[in-house]
């Protein structure tokens, strides 16, 4: 049953006019990236690196964060060929050797960046039952507090779940990077430079979706059942 409603949750979102969907879908997506980036800063800086801090990084400013061809270019192709808006920030910059566990605080530190995303969906989730609170008072405002919120706790599942997959230099490459042994992880790090082509290959394919998508969905009903 939350699998139909999930689905039916969705669609209606989809079901939007662009400019609808923009305007729900872009506080969350600035939220969702910007806090992504600054939760790694700030997870630095409780394990002794400061690099974040210096460079002015840990702030809620999605300025400091913004990276043209992932806030800007990305987002609006990806909202005018497939109905969508998704994109990414300049990554916040970590300087290992300064972090007090060396290369397994790294693993924590890359894994800050999807939790705090899984925490956010939460918010969003809230906020379709403060909608439906809001609704005999005003329909208008509930109904893009509504959408907000489900544009809230896909866009963040979807940030958390593709920056989880073992792919450098995605969040859970860097885990997989920290937890392996040295000459393995030099390695593995090789595949860094041809991580965007994979899975943009993987997209264009269609393997992303398939390996994603299912997990994706799974991991937003969790959220929607909370308030169906």
């Amino acid at each position: 049953m939350e699998g139909i409603e999930t689905a039916r949750l969705l669609n209606s979102l989809w079901s939007l006019d662009r400019p609808s969907l923009l305007a729900v879908a872009a506080l969350p997506l600035i939220f969702g990236i910007t806090l992504h980036e600054v939760a790694h800063g700030w997870v630095a800086r409780l394990r002794g690196d400061r690099t974040a801090q210096m460079l002015g990084r840990l702030t809620l400013n999605p300025i400091k964060h913004m990276d043209l061809i992932g806030t800007v270019v990305v987002p609006a192709a990806m909202l005018l060929l497939t109905g969508f808006i998704f994109g990414w920030a300049k990554p916040v910059p970590v300087t290992v050797e300064n972090l007090k566990g060396g290369r397994r605080d790294m693993a924590v530190v890359a894994a800050a960046g999807p939790l705090s995303n899984l925490v956010q969906a939460v918010f969003w989730v809230a906020l379709i039952a403060v909608a439906q609170w809001v609704q005999p008072l005003s329909p208008e405002v509930a109904r893009f507090l509504f959408y907000s919120g489900i544009a809230g706790v896909l866009l963040n599942v979807v940030l958390a779940l593709l920056n989880l997959l073992p792919i450098p230099p995605l969040d859970g490459g860097r885990v997989v990077s920290a937890l392996l042994p040295g000459r393995l992880s030099w390695q593995y790090d090789r595949i860094e430079p041809f991580g965007i082509w994979i899975l943009l290959a993987a997209l264009l394919l269609g393997v992303l979706g398939t390996v994603l998508w299912p997990a994706v969905l799974f991991v937003v009903s969790l959220y929607f059942g909370v308030v169906l």
